[in-house]
């Protein structure tokens, strides 16, 4: 399960038409970094599976990733205004990379064909919830809030279900899991929408938000797919 700070910003709602204008590359960027992210996870995932060491390197150090990626996770997000642009853009491309490791290993128990269409269906999904979370003009504030109440709920039920190893719980995490990243996924469109009218013109925390924006996306993205492969994967 992956996890991120949260970044409080209220919605800035007298901005003006030409900045919103303005502003609309600049979420583009955003979306292409975060694009640019699932392809690196998405190769180094195929060459986990077509590589035995690689893949077996990866199983068995899978706890040791986890750490690790939590650990470029909430460095990136608790030091954003401590480094410099381009070392953020840097952590979040690494640790795209290093994701693709332990994705690898995951998605090998299920058929390509389960996984590629899972991959559309989360697609599919994400843009729509993204979508409205850029155009809506409601503060999805209280909803985000609640949703990652929800994050935390099923983080700690999961931990649990460790040690008790239900099947019913697990199954019960992923299927309240898909609605809260659908959840988070409008919140956190509409939180970097807004993060970018309040910087605008100042470059440096602009890539700052394009590279954290990325990794708040990303994450929604990858635990969303996750959670729906559980249902629609079929495994070998």
């Amino acid at each position: 399960m992956e996890q991120y700070g949260q970044i409080d910003n209220g919605l800035d709602m007298n901005a003006s038409s030409e900045v919103r204008a303005l502003v609309r590359p600049l979420m583009l960027r955003v979306y292409n970094w975060m694009a640019i992210g699932l392809t690196l996870t998405a190769i180094v995932s195929m060459l986990v599976l077509q590589t035995d060491e690689l893949y077996n390197f990866a199983a068995q150090n899978m706890m040791i990733l986890f750490i690790v990626q939590i650990a470029f996770v909430f460095g990136l997000s608790f030091g954003i205004n401590k480094i410099s642009a381009m070392v953020a853009a840097t952590l979040f491309f690494v640790y795209a990379a290093l994701n693709g490791l332990t994705m690898g290993v995951i998605v090998a128990a299920y058929t390509q064909t389960s996984v590629a269409a899972t991959f559309f269906i989360t697609a599919g999904m994400f843009g729509t919830m993204s979508f409205i979370g850029y155009v809506t003009k409601k503060d999805l504030t209280g909803v985000g809030h609640f949703m990652f109440m929800g994050l935390i709920g099923i983080i700690i039920a999961s931990v649990v279900n460790m040690f008790i190893g239900s099947s019913a719980i697990s199954w019960g995490i992923s299927f309240i899991g898909i609605f809260i990243f659908l959840g988070l996924t409008a919140w956190d469109t509409q939180k970097i929408k807004n993060m970018l009218f309040m910087s605008y013109g100042n470059s440096e925390s602009l890539m700052k938000i394009s590279a954290i924006g990325a990794l708040m996306l990303y994450l929604d993205f990858i635990n969303m797919f996750l959670m729906l492969l559980r249902f629609t994967g079929g495994r070998k």
